[in-house]
């Protein structure tokens, strides 16, 4: 069985990955501080991935807006599903708005544009 999550979640994920990056390659830059050049470089990386990770934020917080919010059957609480088929926040329960995809097994390749044809 796959390790499903939340997209939302797995896209903030990502972004907060960005930012532990960013820091990582920029104390990297320590270990070159007899080279200005290099030891600017690791800087300019590590600033570059902070930024990627603001982007990536507020991109996913546009995407976030444009979600459906529904409550999850099983938990009762409001998630936000995007796509086809979704997980829950909170209790990873499979949702979806598809009356064609109820009672299938949970599959994310079901978002992709190629099998929704």
């Amino acid at each position: 069985m796959a390790k499903y999550s939340n997209k939302i979640n797995k896209i903030r994920t990502f972004a907060l990955s960005l930012i532990f990056i960013g820091f990582f390659v920029m104390y990297g830059g320590i270990f070159f501080r007899k080279s200005p050049i290099l030891m600017s470089l690791f800087m300019v990386l590590g600033v570059l991935f902070i930024i990627a990770s603001t982007v990536v934020y507020f991109w996913i917080g546009m995407l976030s807006t444009k979600t459906v919010q529904v409550r999850c059957p099983n938990c009762e609480k409001v998630t936000k599903v995007l796509g086809r088929v979704d997980m829950c926040m909170y209790c990873n329960e499979p949702l979806t708005l598809d009356k064609s995809l109820e009672g299938r097994e949970f599959d994310e390749s079901y978002n992709r544009k190629k099998l929704q044809s």
